[in-house]
């Protein structure tokens, strides 16, 4: 069993946001897989199915991000599986536009969403896909640069980017290796 979540703030008002490429990777998991997700459960909504020999649950949670953790916990415990089988998918202001990086642990990097999750499972061993969004280019708050949506210019460079960290995931599982996805789609 594998756990796979996208972390993101739930409703249309955040929908489109910075803070919400998680959610489009899991979307685009959910299309790929023919997985909906669309149960309520785990203060998520998720959706489980095979791909190829793996069992999958996809978890978007719906807490807001600050409490992410509070979701996925609940989902690994009723699943029973360990952090070995978790993987996260998030935002990163510190990388640039478009570019992809995937870590087997580290610190929550200042990611509220992040700091949640590694709180409630009580380790920073966790796989994770951090998809960079960059760094507001005019001086404003984080906090409203995260929850605005990406300019016209940047729609090529963030949904090529969705597409390649849903194509590590899958090459995740197609391998049962997150170190040969790291090799193949990790960016300098």
């Amino acid at each position: 069993m594998k756990l796979i979540v996208g972390l993101g703030n739930p409703g249309p008002r955040y929908e489109n946001t910075r803070h919400n490429v998680g959610f489009w990777v899991i979307d685009r998991l959910s299309e790929q897989w023919g997985i909906p997700v669309n149960k309520e459960k785990w203060k998520g909504l998720s959706g489980t199915g095979r791909v190829g020999t793996e069992t999958v649950t996809l978890l978007k949670p719906m807490t807001f991000m600050n409490l992410s953790g509070e979701s996925v916990r609940p989902a690994m415990d009723w699943l029973k599986c360990t952090v070995d089988d978790v993987l996260i998918i998030y935002d990163d202001l510190d990388l640039p536009l478009g570019h992809l990086r995937l870590r087997l642990k580290g610190s929550s990097g200042g990611h509220n969403g992040v700091k949640s999750v590694v709180q409630h499972l009580g380790t920073q061993s966790i796989k994770r896909i951090k998809i960079g969004i960059g760094r507001p280019q005019t001086p404003q708050p984080i906090p409203d640069y995260v929850l605005s949506p990406f300019a016209p210019d940047e729609q090529d460079a963030i949904v090529s980017a969705v597409r390649r960290a849903a194509d590590a995931v899958n090459r995740w599982l197609e391998t049962d290796s997150f170190l040969i996805a790291m090799n193949e789609f990790n960016q300098n």
